[in-house]
């Protein structure tokens, strides 16, 4: 019998991935069966079963990979010194991101919002995804500070507010925009660059001071 190429094996755990993700974006991972993404990607059980043992195992593989490209985005994007500012360093990120992900429909639906809203919640009850998902935002958060810290030796930012406050913020921002994106429809990442530009180019100063 033939053997199978490992390009052949990687093209359909792909397929499957990119089947299930498309499914848990738009119905959720439990009202999704496992049946539903057999249909979905047009295989058989045994044919699915080879590659993960069930649904929790799916799941797991495709929030290690949507927040492994973040992880990654962002190591691209901050390895000059200093990083691009903010509101560009964002954009670069988040628009990768979200063109990776909402590739995998072609329609323009927000796959990737709120296939994180769905990962978000699901981290609420699975213990393993908790433990994913906190170690990818203390490394992001680390990253960021990182990020600050360069842009306050620079003089680009204020040297008075903590690091870690500065970090935070930001991905309180990129969070918030995800969320919107996923409750009421996409948005161009310019819409967050140009609200981060605004909030940015505030004085100190008090009308009136």
């Amino acid at each position: 019998m033939a053997r199978v190429s490992q390009e052949h094996l990687d093209a359909r755990r792909r397929q499957i991935l990119d089947g299930a993700a498309r499914l848990f974006a738009r119905n959720g991972f439990h009202a999704t069966s496992m049946q539903d993404v057999l249909k979905e990607v047009d295989l058989s059980a045994g044919a699915v079963y080879r590659y993960f043992s069930g649904k929790d195992e799916l799941i797991a593989a495709i929030v290690k990979e949507v927040l492994g490209e973040i992880r990654a985005a962002f190591e691209d994007v901050t390895r000059q010194s200093p990083p691009p500012p903010p509101d560009i360093l964002v954009g670069l990120v988040l628009g990768r991101t979200l063109r990776v992900w909402s590739s995998l429909n072609g329609d323009g639906e927000p796959l990737f919002p709120r296939l994180m809203i769905q990962v978000w919640a699901e981290t609420m009850r699975n213990e393993e995804l908790a433990a994913v998902l906190t170690d990818v935002f203390t490394e992001l958060r680390e990253r960021w500070m990182l990020a600050v810290e360069a842009y306050q030796e620079a003089g680009m930012m204020r040297s008075d507010v903590p690091a870690e406050h500065a970090a935070r913020t930001m991905i309180a921002a990129v969070q918030g925009f995800i969320t919107q994106q996923a409750l009421f429809g996409a948005a161009p990442v310019e819409v967050l660059q140009d609200g981060l530009r605004a909030l940015m180019s505030m004085s100190a100063a008090r009308p009136g001071a």
